[in-house]
């Protein structure tokens, strides 16, 4: 092995080594061979070795495929083979068989779940094992395989996570596929065939199934299938109107009233070629019923059918009342259509309550399964965060601290204590200490210590209160209002920018404060007490009327003091001018977005969102819509000036240009 050797060649040696290790269950053969070679090369060709081996088994019994795929799992887990083979293998395995064969192998995936989520092969296999499982949905039939592909679906969801998002209906779409035929010949009903074969306890509980009646039953199927057609007003008059027949049917209609005889299920074969009935005690489901209108009478007398049917208005009911994330405005009912619905809920259920075997039970676990879909529908409206494991409960306190506890006194107690005393208990050291540093805080508040304004002159001369003064103007202003009896002196003179009234004030003190220190000399002592006590005058005659000049002094100078600094930029939008984007814009701008990915990830999209996207819709243009419509719904920053600026920085001129010209 140390020359270079062709693929082929190393492909056939691996199978060859591969039939004689898996013939005696011995890995540790395999292993030792395939040393010889590089990864890369090895990996690739006994990926081969085994897809060429698995041929040669396929006529073999299920076991010892399984045994087989159990031997190319623990190549995985010795890195012989990649992680994907097994899935890989199993796909083939499923291709090849019969389905009566494929649903005996299929126990096999099912019971290794905890295999396929491990870390080696949950992230590699996931995406293969989905499409396998898909290829078999879709080879089945849902009607005659029921089984079968309920038990894919249930594997499915106990691999993935609940989290996974690939496995959730988070837009809330319907299945529009499942449409109903029916129709038939007007003027025959199954009473003229079955009429002597039907034993009936009272005449009046007889019901007579007409053209009618038949046709409104079957076409309240298009409401369930797509409940969206509720908040149309004339489809929801066409349903309250076809519901009202059907329930009335129901109501009329007893079952206990009814006992068929045993040749009855002969007469049902002559009826319709397509029933095949079996005359033993097993219970038969079907995935859906058959609409032939001389079946319905025998339908209608059918617990599980007319159950099917009520639970069917209860479904629908919940999704008309719930709130759902992705049901537009306009998808709303009004309050007369609530009171319908409230009042049609309870007759459903009354219903039920009265459809034999146990009926009330059956009522009860309905309701509270349907009680559970709530918290589920609440979920996907959250985003549907991850689930986490409830943190564990907190320690139990030692005994020292529960002791020190009881040694508490109780806090009436304290109070009545410092009451008696005149003080205050605040439930705190360090704030009962404060609160009782003075028996009156009023007071306290008062002091000269209390008192930090400064002197007029000192503040204007020292350069705080003139052009240096900034953004600090406001605090000149106020000091003039307290101390300067120029502040309310009538003038003809309008204040034009605040730095100048300050400069003028500053020029005007300036001068005052000169001349004091020239009568200082001359007067002495005495008329500095004059200037003293005219300051004091001043303060002490300001009015309730000048303080309120003064509040509206300070709101115009506050506009003053902004206007030259201020500069106004049109390009920032403010909150007035947020808007969200219209229905036309968001078409518009969804057929110019052909790279949608760059501005998902711009706007915080993850590469599993993106790809939900790429998934769930066909069209670029799809895409890029519905992404556009999630964001403006969920993203509190979501405007149309913040996704044209997000644009604008990815060079996206078309989309750009598209959006600014739709309205």
């Amino acid at each position: 092995m140390s020359e270079k050797v062709g693929f082929d060649e190393l492909r056939l040696k691996y199978k060859d080594v591969l039939s004689k290790a898996f013939t005696t269950n011995n890995i540790d053969l395999l292993d030792s061979f395939s040393k010889n070679a590089n990864e890369s090369d090895r990996k690739s060709a006994m990926d081969q070795a085994f897809r060429d081996k698995l041929l040669d088994l396929l006529l073999e019994e299920p076991n010892t495929l399984e045994s087989y795929v159990n031997f190319c799992i623990d190549s995985c887990r010795r890195q012989m083979v990649t992680a994907t083979m097994p899935v890989v293998l199993l796909g083939d395995i499923f291709d090849a068989l019969t389905l009566n064969k494929c649903e005996k192998m299929f126990m096999y995936v099912e019971n290794g779940v905890n295999i396929w989520r491990e870390e080696l092969f949950f992230v590699a296999c996931k995406n293969h094992l989905l499409r396998m499982c898909n290829d078999l949905l879709r080879r089945l039939s849902r009607s005659q395989n029921t089984v079968f592909c309920g038990r894919i679906l249930l594997f499915l969801a106990k691999f993935f996570p609940f989290s996974e998002r690939s496995g959730l209906n988070i837009v809330s779409e319907f299945n529009l596929e499942n449409i109903t035929e029916f129709g038939g010949d007007n003027t025959s009903t199954l009473k003229d065939v079955l009429d002597e074969e039907m034993v009936v306890e009272d005449d009046k509980n007889k019901l007579v199934i007409d053209y009618n009646l038949y046709c409104r039953f079957w076409s309240l199927q298009d409401f369930f299938r797509n409940p969206n057609t509720c908040y149309n007003k004339l489809q929801w008059k066409t349903f309250v109107a076809h519901s009202g027949s059907v329930l009335s049917a129901f109501s009329s209609y007893k079952l206990e009233a009814v006992e068929l005889q045993k040749s009855k299920l002969n007469i049902l074969k002559s009826v319709n070629s397509d029933v095949e009935m079996q005359e033993n005690k097993e219970q038969h489901y079907f995935a859906k019923f058959l609409t032939n209108q001389k079946l319905l009478e025998l339908q209608l007398s059918d617990s599980n059918f007319r159950r099917c049917v009520l639970i069917q208005y209860l479904i629908l009911f919940q999704y008309l009342m719930s709130t759902v994330k992705f049901k537009m405005e306009s998808q709303e009912l009004k309050s007369d259509q609530i009171d319908w619905v409230k009042d049609t809920t309870a007759l459903v259920y009354k219903l039920l309550g009265e459809t034999p075997p146990d009926g009330k039970q059956f009522a009860e676990c309905v309701k509270r399964i349907l009680k559970r879909e709530e918290h589920w529908n609440s979920w996907k409206n959250d985003g549907c965060p991850e689930f986490q494991k409830p943190k564990p409960p907190v320690q139990a306190e030692n005994e020292e601290v529960k002791r020190s506890r009881k040694r508490r006194r109780p806090v009436g107690d304290i109070i009545k204590e410092y009451s008696g005393t005149d003080k205050f208990f605040m439930g705190n050291n360090d704030l009962t200490k404060l609160w009782n540093l003075c028996p009156d805080n009023l007071a306290a508040c008062r002091t000269k210590e209390r008192d930090f304004m400064p002197s007029l002159e000192s503040y204007m001369l020292s350069g705080d209160g003139g052009e240096g003064a900034g953004g600090w103007g406001w605090r000149a202003l106020r000091l003039l209002a307290r101390r300067s009896p120029h502040f309310f002196v009538h003038t003809n003179n309008p204040i034009g920018r605040l730095p100048d009234y300050l400069d003028d004030m500053v020029k005007k003190i300036t001068r005052e404060v000169a001349a004091n220190n020239v009568s200082n000399n001359t007067n002495g002592d005495s008329n500095v007490n004059n200037d003293k006590a005219k300051l004091e005058q001043t303060e002490e005659e300001l009015t309730e009327e000048q303080i309120e000049t003064d509040i509206i002094k300070e709101e115009d100078t506050t506009d003053l003091e902004q206007a030259p600094d201020s500069t106004h930029d049109d390009d920032k939008p403010t909150r007035s001018k947020i808007t969200m984007i219209s229905s036309t814009q968001l078409q518009a701008v969804s057929s110019k977005l052909p790279e949608w990915k760059k501005l998902a990830a711009k706007l915080g999209y993850k590469p599993d969102e993106i790809q939900f996207f790429e998934t769930e819709y066909t069209t670029e243009e799809a895409r890029a819509k519905n992404m556009l419509q999630l964001w403006f719904d969920d993203d509190e920053d979501a405007s149309v000036e913040n996704l044209l600026y997000t644009m604008e920085g990815l060079k996206m001129t078309e989309a750009c240009e598209a959006l600014k010209n739709s309205k």
